[in-house]
């Protein structure tokens, strides 16, 4: 059977539907792949050293130097949802219990519309203050080149303590690790989109559905082969954007 019938008849039999989804969601947004020859590990030098925890405690404002150049967070509010998350979106729409676990941090998910988006990394939309609490937008984050917080206390003195973005950085915990894992394991349909795979522990996730919930349907939709394909009943070798087009025209019943 045609992989892409095969994937819209799955999507309209299925009531729950998790969706997994990595850096190649985004790239048809303009977003670079972390890892492609335009991405941030191509670019500069000892990345996983410089988005530590280690090194934003140890030299926070040269860390949020770093970081936002890094991430061009000056960028990151132009950046707009692509066909590929606005089928997630229409998902909901057509009454699907649809939970997204999201590798990606740039809250495009959320700006699409959809409800229910587990950001397993974070998301470079604010920064929380350590001392505090308080978050703060991108917005604020932009206007500072080191973002402080600016609740005031009691005695009415800002608490002005260096703010920490709300990504997972390296030699961090994924906080949410454990629902992301249960959500998978009690749908219907799991989907990865755009995901090499690469990173532990997002990358169990496929291999723990397998063997928890054998009833759960599996596919794998990204450019190149991954070395997980294996573990999926489907395998779709495509971009997002016109996956999704040909599986859309297959529900709609267009030709």
């Amino acid at each position: 059977m045609d992989v892409i019938k095969e994937l819209a008849q799955r999507i309209a039999r299925a009531d729950v539907i998790a969706v997994l989804t990595g850096a190649g969601m985004s790239t048809e947004s303009g977003i670079p792949d972390f890892r492609s020859e335009n991405g941030i590990y191509a670019q500069e030098e000892n990345v996983e050293y410089y988005l530590s925890e280690y090194y934003f405690e140890k030299d926070p404002v040269d860390f949020w130097r770093r970081f936002k150049r890094m991430f061009s967070l000056k960028l990151m509010g132009n950046f707009a949802p692509n066909d590929g998350h606005r089928f997630l979106r229409q998902l909901e729409e057509m009454g699907k219990k649809v939970t997204i676990l999201t590798q990606n941090i740039d809250g495009l998910h959320k700006k699409a519309g959809s409800t229910n988006v587990i950001e397993l990394h974070g998301t470079l939309q604010t920064a929380t203050c350590p001392e505090c609490g308080e978050k703060h937008d991108l917005a604020f984050i932009n206007r500072h080149d080191v973002p402080r917080c600016e609740r005031k206390a009691a005695n009415g003195n800002k608490c002005n303590e260096i703010l920490k973005p709300d990504v997972v950085l390296f030699g961090g915990l994924v906080p949410r690790i454990e629902e992301a894992f249960a959500a998978a394991a009690e749908s219907d349909l799991l989907i990865a989109m755009g995901t090499s795979l690469e990173v532990a522990p997002v990358n169990q996730i496929p291999f723990y559905v397998a063997t928890q919930s054998p009833v759960t349907y599996k596919v794998i939709i990204n450019k190149t082969p991954t070395r997980m394909d294996d573990v999926f009943d489907l395998v779709i070798h495509g971009g997002i954007g016109e996956t999704v087009a040909k599986v859309r025209s297959h529900m709609t019943g267009a030709s």
